[in-house]
């Protein structure tokens, strides 16, 4: 078991060195320099960042110029005589930003963070919190962040991770598969997950994949052009030996974001894997900052993902198999997920 754990820590330094590299272009705050702090200098600064550095305008065929020529007339003339008027161009600047469509996107400050709601707005929950806790969720496990119970008279492993912001070991997932070394196949739902850490999307996928996979590509912003970009990089998954090799079901809704939706398109390429529910939420842009003139942080999409069939991952990626929530006393998605398992083996 040593050998076995040490020998994948050791062949999993491919893709978790990559997070990091991706990690140090994206975590860095830059300052804007040769702006005062006015309202039209803030906007400005704003503005120009977003114009040069933001990696989707030209995908999502966003007309930036028409977004100066909108707002730039309202900072032209505002001015900051008492604190509350900087409630009012925050709101402004928040308005702005959100023409983006980018949950990736924020403005920070002392007093407020702006949040774009608009990529999963319209679309189905297709979660329910309180019926996953009644109903299936009721004896579980945890290994780190991964919580997991035996379902359908033990014959189904399910994990549900809300967070790939809270980490689990490899020895974690190992002691996962072996709870269910009996089940017929594993539900991995990972709905409602707003994402985290692109190290924690490799380790939960590795297991499900039986030799060195090319999952997608990444390029980073290289010039202030809208499409100045690097050269593409492989991003390649490192085998765990096909840990799994039974069916394997992985839940998702619109709110499973960045490194939730990273982690459902690299399972697209697994052994075995079907992905149900609904299309995932996007977020395929990595995160950097840069400081306003007022001390005020702007966080944006730098770095472009793509899958390995060279799909941009910015809109979200489709389902195998859509379904959507109904019932009121059970989980449609489960359910359907649980069919599927089943069906593998009567075949």
């Amino acid at each position: 078991m040593v050998k076995r754990v040490m020998k994948h820590r050791l062949r999993n330094i491919t893709y978790y060195f990559l997070a990091i590299v991706i990690g140090l272009l994206c975590s860095c705050t830059h300052q804007f320099d040769n702006h005062q702090n006015t309202p039209l200098e803030n906007f400005e600064a704003l503005w120009k960042i977003i114009d040069e550095k933001y990696c989707y305008l030209e995908e999502k065929n966003i007309d930036w110029d028409s977004v100066y020529a909108t707002y730039h007339p309202i900072f032209d003339t505002m001015k900051i005589e008492k604190f509350e008027d900087n409630y009012r161009m925050f709101d402004y600047l928040e308005q702005m930003l959100n023409t983006l469509e980018d949950g990736h996107v924020n403005l920070y400050s002392a007093f407020d963070v702006s949040v774009c709601s608009s990529w999963y707005e319209g679309y189905p929950k297709n979660f329910d919190a309180e019926i996953l806790s009644k109903y299936y969720l009721t004896d579980y496990r945890r290994a780190g962040g991964l919580n997991y119970c035996r379902i359908e008279n033990d014959s189904i492993g399910y994990v549900y991770y809300s967070s790939f912001a809270d980490g689990f070991s490899y020895m974690n997932w190992l002691m996962v598969f072996n709870y269910f070394t009996d089940c017929k196949g594993i539900i991995l739902d990972v709905r409602n997950n707003g994402g985290g850490s692109m190290e924690n999307a490799y380790r939960l996928a590795a297991p499900f994949f039986s030799k060195d996979t090319v999952v997608g590509y990444w390029q980073h912003k290289s010039g202030n052009e809208h499409d100045a970009f690097s050269e593409l990089t492989e991003m390649k998954l490192v085998d765990s030996k096909g840990i799994w090799r039974r069916p394997i079901i992985v839940l998702c809704n619109r709110r499973s974001y960045s490194a939730a939706n990273f982690f459902v398109s690299i399972m697209r390429y697994a052994d075995n894997c079907l992905i149900l529910g609904g299309k995932s939420g996007g977020g395929g842009g990595m995160p950097m900052s840069y400081e306003l003139p007022n001390g005020w942080m702007v966080r944006f999409s730098s770095v472009r993902m793509y899958d390995r069939d060279m799909q941009s991952i910015e809109p979200g990626v489709r389902p195998h198999l859509l379904v959507n929530q109904h019932s009121e006393d059970k989980d449609d998605l489960i359910e359907n997920a649980v069919d599927l398992i089943y069906s593998a083996y009567t075949k």
